[in-house]
C-alpha cells in the first residue's frame, strides 16, 4: 500500500523535490508501516517558496475579486469530482475510517473554497461623510501569509486557511504537519489546475525548524496556526517579533452540559460525537461531560450500551466506525492518561484498553472530579470524562474553571435556560442541543488559551485583511500659519 506524492513540495506552481532535506517517513496509522516518504524543506526550498509567494502577491491582489473567487469555486468542484480518491488519501494519511473522510474532511474543505469564492467579490469598505470632506475605507490583503496545519484534519485545515486567505488577495506558504503531509500537496495541485497562478499557494514540508523559518521571514505579514497551546505560545512569540498578524486555533477541554430535562438519547449521541469521532482527536471535543446528578446513571447506561456498538478496525473497511490514533506517541500518551484516571479514582465505565497497534478502545470515566488530571488536561484521544452537578450556577462556574475556551455544549428543553447558559459559558463556540457541527458559514475559534481570531464565516475576512483609510479633502487647507 503506497501513497507516494509526485514530490515533497509544491512551489511556484509545480511540484518540487530536494532530497538534501531529512527524510520524513509517512506511516499508515492502522499498521504503523510506511506508505510514503517526503523530505524536509531545505533553506533553498523555503526561500523559493517565500520568494514565489512574494512575487505573485501583487498581481494576485490586483485581480478582480470575482476572478479570484471563480478559481476557488472551480477548485471546490474539482475536489467534489475526485471525492473518492481524496477520501482514500485522507484515510491513509490520518487513519480515519473511510466512512468519515468521505463526508467530513475534503467535503468541508470544498465547502470553504466555495463559500469564500462566493464572498470574494463582496469584500468592500465604507464611505464616511465629514461635511464638505469625506473619507473611505478599503479592505486590503496583508500580503504573504504562512499557514501551519495540524495532523487531525490536514486537508480541511489547509482549505480553511487557503480559502479566505486567497479570496482576500493574500498568497500563502503552507506547512502541513510532518505527520500528515500528503493532503496539502493535493490541494496545491488542485488550486493550480483551477487556475491559481504560480506562487499563490505553496506547500513545504517539515517540522518546527521549517515553521520557525517561515514565521520569522521579513516578507511574511500574517501567520495562521492550528495546533496545541504550547505550539501556539511559541508561534505567537515568534510572530510578535515582526509585529505580524496572527490567527490561532488551539486546544480545548470543552464542557458539554446535560440538564435533567434534556433529550438523553440526543445528549448521548452528542457526547459520543464529541469524544469518539476521529478517535477523539478533535480540538473542540466536549471531553468534560457534566450530567445533572438525578439522570447521571440513566445517561451512563445509555452511553455504555451505544458505545459498545462502535467498531474498531481497518479504516478502509466501510464497516469500521473508529480508527486508530495518529501515532505511537499519541497512543502512549492517551494510554498514560487512562492509567492516570484510574489511579486518581475515576470509575471506568467502558473501554480503557489498548487494541492492536495504535488503536485505543472508546473509554468512559464516571465519577470524575474537577481536580483530576483527566478533567484538567487535553487528552486528544477517545476518552470521555463524566462529571456530576446539582444546579445551574454551579455547573457554569465549574465549566468555566479552565484555561481553555474553545467550545461548549448545552442540552436542555428549556430554551430560556439554554440561551442563558450559552451566554455565560466562556467559549468561542457554544452548541445548543447538538455538538461539533462547524459549517463554513459560521465563525469558529477560541477564547482564553484556546486561541485568537476566527476562521470561517464573514468574520474570517476581518482576519485576512487590513482596513486602509483614505481622507478626501475637497476644500482649502486651514493652517494656523
Amino acid at each position: 500500500m503506497q501513497a507516494d506524492p509526485t514530490a515533497s513540495h509544491f512551489v511556484d506552481g509545480s511540484y518540487h523535490e530536494d532530497k538534501d532535506g531529512a527524510a520524513i517517513e509517512v506511516l499508515y496509522p492502522a499498521t504503523g508501516k510506511p506508505i510514503a516518504r517526503v523530505y524536509e524543506a531545505t533553506d533553498a526550498v523555503i526561500e523559493a517558496a517565500l520568494a514565489a509567494a512574494a512575487r505573485a502577491q501583487s498581481d494576485w491582489a490586483a485581480l478582480r475579486p470575482v476572478e479570484r473567487g471563480r478559481i476557488l469555486t472551480r477548485a471546490a468542484q474539482i475536489i467534489r469530482d475526485r471525492a473518492e480518491e481524496l477520501a482514500r488519501l485522507e484515510t491513509l494519511d490520518t487513519g480515519k475510517p473511510i466512512s468519515e473522510t468521505r463526508v467530513a474532511d475534503w467535503p468541508s474543505g470544498a465547502d470553504a473554497l466555495e463559500y469564500f469564492g462566493g464572498l470574494a467579490a463582496t469584500i468592500t469598505g465604507e464611505t464616511i461623510p465629514l461635511g464638505g470632506d469625506w473619507a473611505y475605507t478599503m479592505r486590503v490583503p496583508h500580503g504573504v501569509a504562512i499557514g501551519i496545519g495540524a495532523w487531525n484534519y490536514p486537508a480541511q485545515i489547509a482549505c480553511w486557511k487557503a480559502a479566505p486567505a486567497l479570496a482576500c488577495g493574500n498568497t500563502m506558504v503552507f506547512k502541513p504537519s510532518e505527520v500528515t503531509p500528503l493532503g496539502a500537496l493535493k490541494l496545491a495541485e488542485i488550486l493550480t489546475e483551477a487556475g491559481a497562478p504560480p506562487g499563490v499557494f505553496n506547500v513545504v514540508q517539515g517540522a518546527g525548524r521549517v515553521g520557525a523559518q517561515l514565521i520569522g521571514d521579513g516578507r511574511v505579514r500574517k501567520v495562521s496556526l492550528t495546533g496545541s497551546v504550547p505550539t501556539g505560545r511559541r508561534v505567537y512569540q515568534a510572530a510578535a517579533e515582526g509585529i505580524r498578524h496572527v490567527t490561532m486555533e488551539l486546544g480545548g477541554k470543552s464542557p458539554l452540559i446535560v440538564f435533567a430535562d434534556a433529550d438523553l438519547d440526543a445528549a448521548v449521541g452528542a457526547a459520543m460525537l464529541g469524544n469518539f469521532y476521529s478517535a477523539g482527536q478533535v480540538c473542540s471535543n466536549g471531553t468534560r461531560v457534566f450530567v445533572e446528578a438525578s439522570v447521571k446513571e440513566d445517561f451512563l447506561g445509555r452511553l455504555a450500551k451505544r458505545t459498545a456498538s462502535i467498531h474498531l478496525g481497518d479504516p478502509l473497511d466501510e464497516a469500521t466506525t473508529m480508527g486508530p490514533l495518529i501515532s505511537a506517541a499519541q497512543h502512549d500518551k492517551v494510554m498514560g492518561y487512562i492509567a492516570k484516571g484510574q489511579a486518581e479514582g475515576a470509575r471506568l465505565v467502558a473501554g480503557g484498553k489498548a487494541g492492536t497497534g495504535w488503536f485505543v478502545q472508546p473509554t468512559i470515566f464516571a465519577d470524575v472530579t474537577d481536580t483530576m488530571t483527566v478533567a484538567q488536561e487535553e487528552i486528544f484521544g477517545p476518552v470521555m470524562c463524566v462529571l456530576d452537578f446539582d444546579d445551574e450556577a454551579e455547573v457554569i462556574a465549574r465549566a468555566n474553571a479552565t484555561q481553555f475556551g474553545l467550545a461548549a455544549g448545552v442540552f436542555t428543553k428549556d430554551l430560556a435556560r439554554a440561551h442563558r447558559v450559552a451566554g455565560l459559558l466562556q467559549a468561542g463556540t457554544t452548541w445548543i442541543n447538538t455538538y461539533n457541527l462547524t459549517p463554513v458559514e459560521m465563525p469558529f475559534g477560541g477564547t482564553k488559551a484556546s486561541g485568537v481570531g476566527r476562521e470561517n464565516g464573514r468574520a474570517a475576512l476581518e482576519h485576512w485583511t487590513e482596513v486602509k483609510t483614505v481622507y478626501v479633502g475637497q476644500g482649502g487647507v486651514d493652517a494656523p500659519w
